[in-house]
């Protein structure tokens, strides 16, 4: 025990203050009528006095240690999720009923427990929730009805509302499977190490099979992929993937379905898959070939044997749109996966424009596709783009072909690279009678040697269009009297490649801004086809500076214009990121308008109505974002068919209205494939010196569990300040009155 001072103001106020009351107690006189017995009386309730004001003046305070019984706290955390109505347990009961009947045997044990322990029931789906107890029984419901098991998250919440207590331990009754879907999929070893780091050990029993007997017998289809969209009759491909349980080497048709008329879904496509060990997933690919454009849904099915358990999962559906027209891209690179990403998003952000792309290594044929001979026919594609590709990748008959493609009326444009153009080889392939530019054999860079410097123009290099290439409206990145400004405030490129010379009937579209005037981009129109020479390779640069805009423009621009497509009508499209959706997920979109001749449409105004499947219709905000309008909503709360419209007016102008349609599933985590997983259980109650245990070990846990009494005793720090309690303010009060009663009765006042 120690005794330590807090002064008021310090030692010395407090000894000036003491040395006052002790001046006036000794200057004070007292009465002259007072006997010298009672004069004496007086002084001592005096001193008495002082001294009590001079101790609360010091604080004194006196600090000692004594030890406690901390009490242990025990938890016992319920599943209640559906998964629990599953009837796999001894005697066709359902594992929630089998708890329930554990928990009534083990009442007596856990009102035992209750006068050692503070024990604290939780039930859990997708979060904890405190359930109370009454010696030890308790209500959890007659029905588990939770739509989600997410084990971490319940563990995670326990810890945190029991933060600062001792615990003797986690009961979890589960059947171990974590099914959860974001925020509430919190892996469950997170809040297990947790555990294990504070010492506390987490008891696992687990209910059900690891394959359920419900379940035993089941087609289940997944991960349905398909395009978002598709041009008229082009190939429609659809995969997905189908895992079977209880049908070892048997026959499972599968089959596609077209929405062929409003609501009528007609079989378009079968294929039979055999069923091989339980749980593997088999590939799934069907495809068709759409006629006529438009909004369809499409639906992959299974037709397993029958006793399959769980029909609801044997189909998948989404919708798909099939555009008229369109422009079919290939690009072929081999080099810059920069410039190559930025290239393909500033594409893909179009509906109208549909991207193959290829990446080939010059020095691996094993990088070669076996399709790519015949991806060069004319009809293929409309536009081929080929980037840093060194000649020596393709054999000759392919690059006859293309050359044959391009005059055919197909275009083509080369970008710049180490070994595109004159580096790559093209002097001496049939492709060299297209471009628009003249090269040389010594112009050629093999791999290995160091890079010809001469070949390659020096960067920072600016780039803007000649006089030519802003007539031909290709290289408009704006209003008109704008575009001479937006050429100059885009970034350089890193360089580019030297033309040496250029064929007779070329045109150069822009140039260097240096005093060389280096032709950047030349076009040329052999036979139907035309073609563009590109010497640059880093036009990535405009979209990380902020010009993402117009760097899509100019990419579209190109394509368009080697398609011949660069005078097509404007029309409103809308686009969604994916057409299926669970219920209750937000909904992204983007919409705007492709106009015609390449011009912005910066005065549009754009208005987007959501239907819903019942038919109610809600009006969607639209935020513009540059040339695009952005939108989401988060109305998904029915299953079923949604259709998104997008109308757009100029003015009173109507300029045209687009909608995409899309599909909320509902998705039953639990039920879908209710397999017990007391594997997890187990690794859970090793990771923190638990104890995984069956149903009937759960009893006699708990007797042995109050026999241990875990209870420790821990010294606890202990203050005690006299000068703020109640006797000391009895007391000096007491010897006040005490004054005033004697000198009152003396007659001293």
């Amino acid at each position: 025990m120690q005794i330590f001072f807090y002064p008021v103001g310090g030692y010395g106020l407090v000894a000036a203050l003491a040395a006052l009351l002790v001046g006036l107690l000794i200057a004070a006189p007292l009465s002259s009528k007072a006997t010298g017995r009672r004069r004496k009386t007086l002084l001592a309730l005096r001193v008495g006095t002082l001294i009590l004001l001079v101790l609360a003046l010091l604080r004194p305070t006196i600090v000692y240690t004594t030890t406690k019984r901390q009490a242990s706290t025990l938890v016992v955390l319920v599943d209640r999720s559906r998964s629990m109505q599953v009837a796999d347990v001894f005697g066709n009961q359902t594992r929630w009923q089998a708890m329930q009947l554990l928990l009534g045997k083990s009442a007596p044990a856990l009102t035992r427990l209750q006068q050692d322990f503070e024990v604290k029931f939780y039930t859990f789906d997708t979060s904890a929730r405190p359930v109370a107890i009454d010696n030890g029984k308790l209500d959890l419901g007659a029905k588990a009805d939770g739509s989600e098991s997410a084990i971490g998250a319940a563990l995670a919440e326990v810890l945190k509302r029991e933060a600062g207590k001792r615990l003797a331990g986690i009961v979890l009754l589960s059947d171990g499977a974590q099914r959860a879907l974001t925020p509430n999929d919190l892996a469950p070893q997170i809040p297990a190490r947790q555990l294990a780091d504070l010492g506390f050990p987490l008891h696992t029993v687990a209910f059900g099979q690891a394959r359920s007997q419900a379940s035993a017998r089941d087609v289940a289809l997944t991960g349905l992929q398909t395009p978002a969209d598709v041009f008229v009759k082009n190939e429609l491909a659809i995969t997905a993937s189908a895992k079977t349980h209880g049908f070892a080497n048997q026959k499972v048709p599968i089959e596609m379905l077209f929405e062929t008329a409003p609501g009528k879904m007609t079989t378009v496509a079968k294929r039979e898959i055999i069923a091989q060990a339980d749980g593997q997933p088999l590939p799934i690919e069907l495809t068709y070939l759409p006629q006529t454009p438009g909004d369809y849904k499409v639906t992959v099915r299974a037709q397993p044997p029958s006793g399959d358990a769980a029909p609801a999962n044997n189909e998948l559906s989404t919708f798909v749109t099939v555009r008229k027209g369109g422009v079919n891209v290939l690009y072929l690179e081999g080099a810059h996966p920069v410039e190559a990403k930025f290239l393909r998003r500033a594409l893909q952000a179009f509906p109208d424009l549909r991207i193959d792309y290829l990446w080939l290594d010059a020095q691996s044929k094993d990088t070669r596709p076996s399709d790519l001979a015949s991806r060069f026919e004319p009809g293929k594609y409309d536009v081929y783009i080929l980037g840093d590709l060194d000649s020596s990748i393709f054999e000759a008959p392919e690059l006859a072909r293309l050359a044959e493609t391009v005059r055919a009326g197909a275009g083509l444009i080369m970008l710049g690279g180490l070994h595109s153009f004159g580096p790559g080889g093209y002097q001496k392939t049939p492709l060299a009678e297209v471009l628009p530019i003249q090269m040389s054999n010594l112009e050629r860079q093999n791999f290995g040697e160091d890079v010809a410097v001469d070949l390659h123009l020096p960067g920072p290099m600016k780039m803007r269009p000649t006089a030519e290439g802003e007539a031909s409206r290709l290289l408009l990145l704006g209003q008109r009297e704008e575009n001479h400004a937006l050429w100059a405030k885009l970034p350089p490129l890193d360089g580019a490649n030297r033309f040496r010379g250029l064929s007779p009937l070329a045109n150069v579209l822009a140039e260097s801004v240096d005093a060389s005037r280096a032709p950047l981009l030349v076009a040329q129109t052999p036979g139907n086809g035309r073609v563009l020479a590109f010497a640059g390779d880093s036009t990535w640069h405009w979209a990380m500076a902020g010009f993402e805009d117009q760097h899509q423009r100019f990419w579209r621009q190109l394509i368009l214009w080697l398609a011949k497509k660069e005078q097509q009508d404007g029309s409103v499209w809308v686009q969604l990121a994916q057409r299926r959706f669970q219920r209750g997920a937000r909904v992204e979109f983007e919409a705007g308008v492709l106009a015609k001749d390449s011009e912005p449409t910066t005065d549009a105004q754009l208005n987007a109505e959501l239907t819903l499947p019942d038919g109610a219709k809600r009006q969607v905000r639209l935020v513009r974002q540059g040339e695009k309008y952005i939108g989401s909503f988060y109305e998904t709360d029915l299953a079923g068919d949604y259709t998104l419209t997008v109308q757009a007016q100029r003015g009173a102008k109507n300029l045209g209205t687009a909608s995409v349609r899309f599909l909320v599933y509902e998705q039953d985590l639990e039920l879908e494939n209710p397999a017990a997983d007391p594997s997890l259980l187990a690794s859970l109650a090793a990771m923190t010196d638990g104890r995984a245990m069956v149903p009937d070990e759960l009893f006699d846990f708990f007797e042995r569990l109050g026999a241990d009494r875990p209870d420790a005793e821990v010294e606890v720090l202990a203050k005690h300040t006299p000068w703020d309690t109640w006797p000391y303010f009895l007391g000096l009060v007491g010897l006040l009155c005490v004054e005033w009663w004697l000198r009152k009765r003396w007659g001293l006042v």
